[in-house]
């Protein structure tokens, strides 16, 4: 167990050693409390991250897991909340290099960019992050509800866990274009809800997204049979990669909860990404997913119910520990489960 989360640990106290620098006590206490809520707020990530993997060869798994990883920490947890305020404030996202100078000469950050800005005026720039809340969720929400939809939509599955609703999913999947209809059925309801100032951004936020998981899912189509490796490898790569940073938004967001200080969230939430990529390699390398055979299933009714939340709160507030901890019940559920019938067949 040690080999699959040395890497994990190792990032952990670097990590913790650098928040001790900056913040101290309190900033050790910090990167330690985004650390959990980022893995416990992604542990059904990995599960499906591993679902996905165990059909890749070991090369692109490898690249994945490494690349994927640097993209995840650095550009989805750093990079991508820069660009969403640079786009919203219209500034750029990190300074020029005669702001850059004045920062060195004077030891000061006193310009215009993003990255100055959660520097030196930290809360403004949580404040027009959160501002975005409305875009970023039906964006991320559409996007995982189709990859819900696309799991249990499947006329062809044969496998249930809540055998009567999975049932009644796959009849409906014999429709065609079955997930995209109930996408866009469940972005015009959540509509509905909102204030009219509210409402055009989300829908057009929405169809993005839905354009996004439309344009990933099949790019391996659009290569062609002779590519057939970069079909799980190039755009399985670059779904992955929309799917985390869908996952891993709500965990951005909830951070400027415990501090506004970006370099202890980039800190903890980088420490919470490790040990996501770690159970995702335990999951894969260990054949975890063909053992507990409804975990996979536990996983995928997460993510529908974060689809839901991530729609629904551009309407209403729902705390981040609620909808980690409604993924952490199912995923538990599915793998008790998956455990008990083990037993049952080997007795």
């Amino acid at each position: 167990m040690f080999h699959y989360f040395r890497d994990s640990f190792i990032v952990t106290a670097v990590g913790l050693a650098l928040a001790g620098a900056i913040g101290g006590v309190t900033g050790i206490w910090l990167a330690f409390n985004l650390a959990l809520l980022e893995t416990s707020l992604s542990f059904d990530n990995a599960v499906v991250n591993a679902s996905v993997l165990k059909d890749w060869d070991e090369k692109w798994r490898k690249r994945f897991l490494l690349w994927g990883m640097l993209v995840a920490v650095f550009g989805m947890r750093i990079v991508f909340p820069l660009v969403i305020v640079a786009v919203i404030a219209g500034v750029a996202p990190l300074p020029g290099p005669v702001a850059l100078w004045d920062w060195i000469s004077s030891g000061q950050w006193a310009g215009h960019d993003v990255l100055s800005m959660a520097i030196a005026r930290p809360h403004e720039y949580a404040s027009t992050l959160q501002s975005a809340h409305i875009s970023v969720t039906a964006f991320g929400g559409a996007f995982l509800l189709l990859v819900f939809l696309n799991f249990f939509l499947d006329h062809n599955k044969d496998e249930h866990w809540f055998v009567p609703v999975e049932k009644v999913l796959v009849r409906l999947g014999r429709l065609q274009m079955s997930a995209l209809l109930v996408t866009l059925i469940v972005l015009l309801a959540v509509v509905r809800l909102l204030p009219a100032e509210d409402a055009m951004p989300f829908l057009v936020a929405g169809l993005w997204g839905v354009i996004a998981h439309s344009v990933v899912d099949g790019l391996g189509d659009l290569i062609g049979d002779e590519g057939a490796a970069a079909k799980t490898g190039w755009s399985g790569f670059i779904y992955l990669e929309l799917l985390d940073a869908s996952f891993s938004f709500d965990g951005v967001l909830g951070a400027f909860a415990l501090t506004t200080n970006i370099f202890l969230i980039a800190i903890g939430l980088g420490i919470g990404a490790m040990f996501v990529r770690s159970f995702t390699l335990l999951l894969v390398e260990k054949g975890t997913l063909s053992t507990l055979k409804y975990l996979e299933h536990g996983a995928f009714w997460a993510i529908g119910a974060l689809a839901l939340v991530m729609l629904l709160s551009a309407r209403w507030h729902i705390p981040e520990a609620l909808t980690g901890g409604i993924a952490a019940v199912l995923i538990v559920l599915a793998g008790l489960h998956s455990w008990w019938e083990l037993r049952r067949s080997q007795q």
